[in-house]
């Protein structure tokens, strides 16, 4: 039989202890580290320069101004009164742009001529009852709502509170004075009596001033319907309405009740 191999010899390990020189390597290396990071970091606290506290000043308190006494028996002298400040120059308006106020035109009313001198502004309805003296023709709410300042120009009914009086210049103007010839009244005018197509009468100019143009339009040969349209513009405060229709179809036929 064969003999069995020998077994190699292995060196014996000597036992790990503190006075290893493995472990002493390690401990010197961590304290080597430990101490370069100390360094370290005092040298960056070292490197930083501190800042300077400025001190801030206190402000001193105002200085009280202390009159100065005259010296006994003394005159004082007074005080110089202020300067006027210079009153300014208005600046002279130009000859071309002043306004000469009132204009002079001429004016057709109720077929005489008439010669005005009234301002640009001045309404038909104002230089109707201001100047000519003609108050028929009434006031009433001064906006072209109300009818009762309706008057002809050229024959057809207008609002005279909206017309400017300079406007109807060399035109036809027809108010309530100038519907009548001489004694006679204007068929109209009959019919509303007639009819009772009134109550106080302020509104009545105006109503028979626009049945007048009514009728002369062709609107009044209609039903009552279409008369009430045609006379819309016209309020009666007083609510007269049915008599006031009945009296413009009894002037369409020509006849009197």
């Amino acid at each position: 039989m064969d003999a069995p191999p020998e077994e190699t010899p292995q060196p014996e390990t000597a036992p790990l202890d503190d006075a290893s020189p493995r472990l002493q390597s390690r401990r010197d290396f961590l304290k080597t580290v430990a101490t370069a990071s100390a360094a370290g970091i005092a040298g960056v606290a070292s490197a930083q320069t501190p800042v300077k506290a400025v001190p801030v000043k206190a402000t001193p308190p105002p200085v009280k101004a202390v009159p100065v006494k005259p010296p006994a028996g003394a005159t004082p002298k007074p005080s110089a009164p202020p300067k006027p400040s210079p009153t300014p120059r208005p600046t002279p308006v130009p000859a071309s742009t002043v306004v000469t106020g009132a204009t002079e035109f001429r004016l057709k009313l109720n077929g005489a001529e008439r010669t005005l001198k009234l301002e640009p502004r001045t309404t038909l309805l104002d230089a109707l009852r201001e100047t000519c003296g003609l108050t028929g023709t009434k006031k009433g709410c001064d906006h072209g709502a109300c009818g009762a300042c309706t008057v002809h120009l050229d024959g057809k009914r207008v609002l005279s509170c909206l017309t400017l009086a300079i406007a109807a210049q060399g035109r036809e103007v027809t108010t309530i004075e100038g519907l009548a010839r001489s004694e006679d009244l204007h068929p109209m005018q009959q019919a509303f009596i007639d009819c009772d197509g009134f109550q106080c009468g302020f509104c009545t100019p105006g109503q028979i001033m626009s049945a007048v143009a009514c009728l002369k339009e062709g609107h009044a040969k209609g039903d009552d319907a279409t008369i009430r349209e045609w006379m819309s513009g016209n309020l009666c405060r007083c609510g007269a309405y049915p008599n006031i229709v009945d009296a413009i179809k009894l002037a369409a036929k020509g006849g009197r009740a």
